[in-house]
């Protein structure tokens, strides 16, 4: 069974300044995304679901998913703040979007293949694809199930324009993810590579393996995701700003004894445009791939 490629493109870019996964960095006018799409597509995978808000769909559908119609399945779902479980509502206050693991979540009637989640607005590298694939399209069932997600070196995927967040990881020594710790102020000090939360003064060493939203999922992880957010929506009844993310979801699953995460690891380059001056030099290794 081909797997199914998985795109977040709901993010508004607020530190960028605009709806960057539609900027064109490419030499051809090409977004990142695709790159992405080309990637999967010379990979097996055999469709593309687009998550984005409501408010994007005509320019999306004109500018993004035409040019791969006639390549590859392709459709798109939507991330909006009302699409809730019965019996719950929108806080009238709240007006961040409940997180990554929602984007997943509301495209569980679209995939129902063994699925590659990415973030729209990140080059991850042909290789990561390649190695992605191979896995869900070999690895066997197992119990509990086995999900996957590319590792990226950590001073690999850092910006000079400013602190990023990165899921810093650890694995056993069969590679399996053992924990990801959320570092939501990394940059570079005079000090190093460093975390530079209120309280918190981290120092890296730069080799550590980080997760760039590069994820691999069965099925089954979308009913995980139903009951975990159901209990995350009781538990932030109040809480206008809080998150539900996949790191969060993943360390559940992983501490419960409900899933296992193999690490994989690839030579691929990842970057990324967090902040607008981040652009010439995305434009600058795109041109090189050409």
């Amino acid at each position: 069974m081909k797997p199914t490629l998985l795109i977040l493109a709901a993010g508004m870019g607020s530190r960028y300044g605009g709806l960057k996964q539609l900027d064109r960095m490419g030499p051809n006018g090409e977004t990142i995304m695709d790159y992405s799409v080309k990637y999967a597509l010379e990979s097996g995978y055999g469709k593309v679901v687009f998550v984005i808000r409501r408010s994007m769909e005509a320019d999306f559908r004109q500018y993004v998913m035409s040019r791969y119609e006639d390549k590859i399945a392709v459709e798109c779902v939507f991330q909006e703040l009302d699409m809730l479980p019965e019996g719950f509502s929108v806080h009238p206050e709240r007006k961040k979007p409940y997180g990554t693991a929602h984007a997943i979540l509301v495209a569980k009637d679209a995939v129902k293949e063994p699925f590659t989640v990415i973030n729209a607005d990140d080059f991850y590298g042909r290789e990561a694809f390649e190695v992605m694939a191979d896995f869900l399209q070999n690895a066997p069932a197992t119990v509990p199930p086995t999900y996957a997600m590319v590792g990226y070196r950590l001073d690999k995927t850092l910006s000079e324009h400013g602190t990023v967040s990165r899921g810093v990881c650890s694995t056993d020594e069969q590679g399996f993810l053992k924990t990801i710790v959320e570092n939501r102020k990394i940059g570079y000090t005079e000090n190093g590579i460093e975390n530079n939360e209120e309280n918190l003064h981290n120092l890296f060493k730069g080799d550590e393996p980080v997760s760039m939203n590069f994820w691999g999922f069965t099925p089954d992880f979308f009913d995980c995701l139903n009951d975990l957010f159901v209990d995350f929506l009781k538990e932030n009844e109040d809480n206008i700003t809080a998150e539900f993310p996949i790191p969060n979801v993943v360390s559940y699953l992983m501490n419960s004894g409900k899933a296992r995460v193999k690490v994989l690891h690839s030579s691929a380059e990842w970057f990324g445009v967090t902040y607008q001056e981040d652009r010439p030099m995305v434009v600058a290794k795109l041109a090189a791939i050409g």
